[in-house]
């Protein structure tokens, strides 16, 4: 037994089965992309030496994550900001073109859908409240195509009412996910904070807040159900990371890639999130060249290589708002300009060639022998990448530290002297050295 297990590992698909197998343990449930089913298929046939049944397990594994439709819808009764968070959820400003309609009265009556411009595969839907229609129960359900949606958000601004419960009733006898969201707590908090100062405490508010949802649950039969407490102005704070970490937790692996792609970078975790899916992405994509055979190392990129990773820059510059139109409107919040603002980033400025006599593949070439001068060679885990893995890595390792940056904006633009400038090329230059001395 013991020297079957030898003999595998000598092999190089046992070698690369091992390789799959460690990386994959590095990210928790909610941020990995492929089943459990599927990694067990892919290590076996490396282990048998199957690379062609390898190779097509892969691609139909980045096809699917790739291709997956995801279909959200969000409920709940006029007056809940349920447009509001679908607008928040979609990153869009409440008076930008194309977002939903927010406002005093219901200005839902029919099943809308929302789009990211971004992210095509992945439509939210604002339903009018099942209250705020003449449908009966059924006929509602059957109006709205309840069968079509991958999970369902009931929103409410104070306690959810019987029609509410009835709702998600027959949504679970359809076997489908739901979610209870409690909206407009930073009104709550406001309005409190304001009229009793003497005896105000945040947390205590929040918690009877979250235990009067549940008492009233309860009293309806549904037990042991969450309760998500969130402003839809302020993503970041209350439980949308909470709410966003169980959504993820509760999809099919295969979508959560684009959900998390989908959703805004408002914490430190949901950019490192889509850095851990973006990672396996590279990951698959470098394990399916080493099973093909396809990765010769050679001592330069290909013209094929370098637009390549001309595209997977802006792609990853798009997925953590750092595309030159993002950043036009961050620019324009803070009162600077657009150069002053990616002066102090370095993902814009990757791909530009500062020597005349340079090609940005040698600039490439240039900064991959640092990286392998740090990482100790052109070897992963035991799985020989080529350049251009290394490359996709970096990038996105960069484009991350700059979205972490812009989180910051706010306190570091606080006033456009050059002392903030100079804080900033600081701390770049800070993350750069904490990340150099992990690598190695």
């Amino acid at each position: 037994m013991g020297q079957s297990t030898s003999t595998t590992s000598d092999t190089d698909g046992g070698r690369l089965a091992l390789s799959f197998d460690k990386f994959l343990k590095n990210f928790k449930l909610e941020s990995t992309i492929v089943s459990q089913d599927t990694v067990r298929k892919i290590q076996s046939h490396l282990e048998e030496g199957d690379l062609q049944s390898t190779v097509s397990t892969i691609n139909k594994v980045l096809r699917d994550i790739d291709s997956a439709p995801l279909n959200i819808a969000v409920t709940g009764e006029s007056g809940t900001g349920k447009s509001s968070f679908i607008n928040a959820l979609r990153g869009v400003g409440q008076e930008e073109e194309g977002a939903a309609e927010t406002g005093p009265v219901e200005t839902t009556v029919v099943r809308t859908p929302y789009k990211h411009k971004k992210f095509p595969n992945v439509t939210l839907w604002d339903l009018p409240g099942m209250g705020t229609t003449k449908f009966q129960a059924h006929r509602y359900l059957q109006e709205m195509k309840f069968g079509d949606y991958d999970f369902f958000i009931i929103v409410s601004a104070t306690r959810f009412k019987d029609t509410e419960v009835h709702l998600a009733t027959a949504i679970r006898k359809m076997k489908k996910n739901f979610y209870f969201v409690r909206t407009k707590v930073d009104s709550d908090v406001y309005n409190q904070r304001v009229s009793k100062p003497s005896i105000f405490n945040k947390d205590e508010l929040l918690q009877k807040l979250r235990d009067d949802c549940v008492t009233h649950l309860k009293n309806a039969n549904m037990r042991n159900i969450p309760i998500f407490l969130v402003s839809s102005f302020e993503l970041a704070s209350y439980d949308f990371q909470r709410l966003e970490t169980t959504l993820l937790k509760e999809l099919p692996a295969h979508k959560r890639h684009i959900f998390m792609q989908y959703l805004p970078n408002v914490t430190e975790a949901a950019i490192d999130r889509k850095r851990d899916s973006l990672k396996q992405k590279v990951w698959l994509e470098a394990l399916k060249a080493g099973a093909s055979a396809t990765i010769p190392l050679v001592g330069y990129l290909s013209e094929n290589d370098v637009e390549t990773l001309k595209e997977t820059l802006t792609l990853y510059r798009s997925y953590f708002g750092l595309d030159d139109a993002s950043l036009e409107t961050v620019a324009k919040d803070l009162h600077v300009s657009v150069e002053k603002l990616k002066a102090n980033l370095m993902s814009p400025h990757l791909l530009s060639v500062e020597k005349d006599d340079e090609s940005l593949g040698d600039k490439l070439l240039r900064c991959l022998e640092k990286i392998c001068s740090i990482s100790g060679g052109l070897i992963a885990t035991g799985l020989y990448f080529r350049k251009i893995f290394y490359l996709q890595n970096y990038f996105l390792d960069t484009v991350v530290r700059d979205a972490k940056l812009l989180l910051k904006k706010e306190e570091i633009f606080k006033d456009s002297e050059g002392s903030e400038q100079t804080y900033m090329h600081q701390e770049v230059r800070d993350e750069n050295g904490k990340s150099e001395a992990s690598s190695s």
